[in-house]
């Protein structure tokens, strides 16, 4: 029996073994065969520089497998080394018409002939690289490479980012976006291609078959068709008001996945050095705060009915304007509305009223609920250089500071960090997770589903979301441009917001410089997308009802005619 036992101990470590070998194999000879391909290639051109290799990157179409979004691409690299070069004029009429570059240029390539190598054409087709192989020109070499590309273009360029050299000028690597952030991910070793053959099948087994290799493909969130859909409506703000800055995000209020996220003025990724302006590699949505304006008001509104210090029957007498701390506050017009209640106050923006509610709810309790909400913490979105909301007004004692963050001045917040507040208003009361990928492909052949828990962090009762939400829809159907784009078969709540812009030189405000911002969520009940937009300093237009109420609407029917989201009343 001992011998026995020991025979199928043995025979199932054998079994294993060749399981592990026949695992391997179809790994190196099937997923990375293009590799090994490239490699061969590389023997009947120059030696000793290896192939760029990157992991890509996928958009998720509502349906289907998803597409690329940031993958590579191969051509070849002409190259001219002048000590070598034995017929200049050969080489002149054999390349022009092939080589990106003129006739004149190739001649003083070639004018020292103690000059170094020197490219001249880069990125070269398989048809160009047959032309000028069949010339056998001495001194002409053909290098083969490969470079990121990305097929979309410019779309959702601030996400992505770019690959590019860093400081030492000789090292590739993710430079924004998600690029950066998942540049573990994503990086490849390339003296990995060079290895011999059965040592690969050997090396790193462990790692192989628990998934320890950090190399790998990552598929995103967005969804291609909504991402170009927000980038068209973005377009078309800046093209009609001339603004300085525009941007957006459509996400899932209860999950945190986020579909579409754009800004302009934006960049090529596949161009990215012609851009004018460096800052435009950044994304704005992430790493700068604003002070958004009246989309604030939903949340001292809330705060106030989830600690009872009001409901939205609960009246007061505006006057119009008032004195705070020996500084003077008003309505956007100055008008006084008399006894009014709750609901008037999100219908008209009163700042009058958001002043009674802060008292009503006191500093205090102010500071904790916009605390909780992350006002001045970064939301762990998965890309570079989120920053923090600047809330440290709510650390001072006077009432005027409370008073003008609740509506939405004094206090600023990066755009995703407003989102996923603004989420919890309608999703039950939760702070979500934003976040741009779900599934890493490692390399190994593992998936890695990403965990993101939407329900873990409360900050609102379900009954105070659920009135908040009924106060939105009704500015939506009653008061926004006059009721004018209430949908009759979908609920949808919303909000506008208009900020005067501090002035960075002289302190204070501009006068007659605004940001303007809107959230909506819909179907508002249960809630499949909030959209967020906002743009900076629009030209001609003193509110955002009149700037992006209208944009708001179309994204709002492109999703649920998408989607084929069912009507909610």
């Amino acid at each position: 029996m001992a011998q026995a036992g020991r025979i199928k101990v043995i025979g199932g470590i054998v079994l294993c073994v060749a399981i592990m070998i026949g695992v391997r194999l179809y790994y190196l000879q099937v997923m990375r065969s293009d590799d090994y391909r490239s490699q061969a290639d590389r023997q009947y051109v120059r030696h000793g520089t290896g192939l760029f290799d990157r992991g890509s990157i996928y958009f998720s179409p509502r349906k289907g497998e998803p597409i690329s979004a940031a993958t590579l691409k191969s051509g070849y690299t002409i190259t001219i080394n002048p000590r070598q070069i034995e017929h200049p004029e050969d080489v002149v009429n054999g390349l022009t018409g092939i080589v990106d570059i003129g006739e004149g240029a190739l001649i003083a390539v070639m004018a020292n002939p103690t000059a170094p190598s020197r490219e001249v054409d880069k990125r070269v087709s398989e048809e160009d690289r047959t032309r000028v192989a069949a010339l056998r020109l001495k001194g002409v070499d053909i290098v083969s490479e490969r470079w990121r590309d990305y097929p979309a273009g410019v779309s959702a360029a601030n996400v992505l980012g770019f690959v590019g050299y860093g400081e030492d000028d000789r090292t590739l690597s993710g430079r924004y976006g998600l690029e950066r952030y998942y540049e573990s991910v994503l990086s490849r070793d390339s003296s990995n291609l060079y290895v011999n053959f059965f040592a690969q099948i050997f090396s790193n087994a462990a790692n192989f078959i628990i998934g320890g290799n950090a190399e790998g493909d990552i598929v995103t969130t967005i969804e291609p068709s909504v991402q170009i859909e927000l980038e068209r409506k973005l377009a078309g703000v800046v093209k009609s008001w001339n603004s300085d800055v525009t941007g957006g995000i459509i996400m899932d209020p209860k999950t945190g996945q986020i579909f579409a996220m754009a800004a302009t003025p934006s960049f090529d990724p596949n161009d990215f050095s012609k851009a004018k302006d460096s800052s435009v590699y950044g994304n704005p949505l992430v790493d700068r705060v604003y002070e958004m304006g009246s989309i604030i008001k939903p949340f001292g509104i809330a705060a106030a009915l989830d600690a009872g210090a009001i409901t939205a029957r609960t009246t007061y007498d505006d006057t119009g304007t008032m004195v705070v701390n020996g500084s003077r506050i008003s309505n956007y017009d100055g008008k006084a509305r008399g006894t009014v209640d709750m609901q008037a106050v999100l219908n008209q923006s009163l700042n009058i009223g958001m002043a009674f509610i802060t008292k009503r709810l006191g500093n205090d309790a102010l500071k904790e609920y916009f605390l909780s909400f992350g006002f001045g913490e970064e939301t762990g979105v998965d890309l570079p250089g989120e920053v923090r909301g600047l809330v440290s007004n709510l650390g001072k004692p006077r009432d005027l500071e409370h008073i003008t963050a609740s509506y939405g001045q004094g206090i600023a917040l990066t755009p995703i960090a407003t989102v996923r507040a603004l989420s919890a208003l309608g999703n039950g009361g939760y702070l979500p997770e934003p976040h741009i990928v779900k599934e890493v492909r490692y390399a190994t052949g593992q998936n890695k589903i990403m965990a993101y828990d939407g329900t873990k962090n409360r900050v609102l009762k379900p009954e105070t979301s659920e009135e908040i939400t009924r106060m939105l829809v009704r500015v939506v159907d009653e008061a926004l441009l006059g009721g004018s784009v209430k949908q009759t078969n979908y609920s949808i709540a919303a909000k506008t917001g208009t900020a005067q812009m501090a002035n960075p030189a002289g302190g204070g405000y501009y006068q007659d410089r605004y940001l303007h911002s809107f959230f909506g969520y819909f179907p508002a009940y249960e809630p499949r997308f909030i959209v967020f937009l906002y743009t900076v300093y629009p030209k001609g237009a003193s509110y955002a009802s009149h700037t992006l109420t209208q944009p708001f609407i179309d994204l709002t029917k492109f999703l649920i005619n998408y989607y084929e989201v069912p009507p909610d009343r």
